[in-house]
């Protein structure tokens, strides 16, 4: 999220290792229920962490995001190019989350009229970023270094079903995201079993990093926190409640910011309540459609270059969904 520190919350340390994903699967004992537990103590232990500084006496207000002010929003400069080149593999999420994302941002609408929602097409959790913040020719050439294992590594979750489980919107002074949590067996459903869960998103990430690297490039990655989020909505206004968005005044007010956490947490609990497993279930019962986001499900990963910051860019290779075999 832009403009606010990123930092591993997840607990104890994490072994250093020349791939950056292998030292929490050390630290984990290759476990997928400790490893979503440092997940979960992440994404927990981040939302107690930044609802204490937006309900301080010392909050000044929201984090804005500089392009996005001047690429859209009252603000907007129809003369603004945005410089920041960057090259991922995307993971495009099934139109089930993409239902359950457009629920959860009409309910953040509702609280923050003016606030900047991401559209539903854009929506991409960044399996991983190549790099970023870079000139369209430097892009151009990692491109053509990666040329050869592209479509391997675009298609590589059509064999590689990692499953995220557990949707919850975590929230900054700058943005608000949809994240979720590896699976660790919990309600696989009638057509996955318990042990395919072995397989994380975690696991993924640091496969897909070992090709791109083997591929001649150097990943450059802004962050490597155990997080998988889909950003749904940025500030880019000092008042989105509202009213006038350019009065920094009314967010400085700490009846607005109370409630909109309350709207936060509220969120939270119905998705909880509604799309979380239920442990009471047969694990053949499943989980509420948009509950679950297995990577690769309905498309393989978007190879995508460009200004795609807000979801934007040119996909270079749509890899191939596990289910087109």
């Amino acid at each position: 999220m832009a403009k606010v520190a990123i930092e591993d919350l997840s607990g104890t340390a994490t072994p250093v290792t020349s791939n950056p994903y292998d030292g929490l699967i050390q630290a984990t004992s290759n476990n997928p229920q400790k490893l979503q537990e440092r997940y979960s103590l992440h994404r927990q232990t981040r939302n107690e962490q930044q609802k204490a500084k937006i309900l301080s006496d010392e909050f000044t207000g929201w984090v804005l995001d500089d392009c996005l002010v001047q690429l859209d929003g009252p603000q907007k400069n129809c003369e603004y190019v945005d410089p920041r080149n960057c090259l991922v593999f995307w993971g495009r999420p099934p139109q089930k989350v993409k239902n359950m994302v457009k629920v959860i941002q009409q309910k953040l609408k509702d609280a923050a009229p003016d606030i900047w929602l991401m559209p539903v097409d854009n929506l991409h959790i960044t399996a991983m970023e190549v790099t970023h913040s870079k000139t369209a020719e430097e892009i151009d050439q990692l491109v053509k270094t990666l040329e050869p294992a592209h479509k391997m590594i675009a298609d590589y979750p059509s064999e590689h079903h990692a499953r995220l489980i557990k949707p919850m919107v975590s929230y900054d002074s700058a943005a608000l995201a949809l994240s979720f949590v590896p699976a660790a067996g919990e309600s696989p459903g009638r057509h996955r079993k318990a042990e395919d869960d072995s397989y994380t998103y975690h696991h993924l990430r640091r496969d897909l990093y070992d090709l791109i690297s083997k591929a001649g490039v150097e990943v450059g990655s802004r962050y490597v926190v155990p997080s998988a989020h889909l950003t749904i909505a940025r500030f880019n206004t000092p008042n989105p409640f509202g009213g006038d968005p350019l009065d920094g005044n009314v967010s400085l007010d700490i009846k607005k910011r109370k409630h909109w956490i309350r709207e936060i947490e509220l969120i939270n609990k119905w998705l909880e309540a509604e799309y979380w497993p239920d442990p009471r279930a047969d694990h053949g019962a499943g989980i509420m459609p948009g509950g679950e986001f297995v990577v690769g499900a309905e498309k393989g990963l978007d190879f995508r270059k460009g200004t795609l910051w807000y979801g934007g860019g040119e996909t270079i290779y749509l890899g191939k969904g596990y289910h087109d075999k």
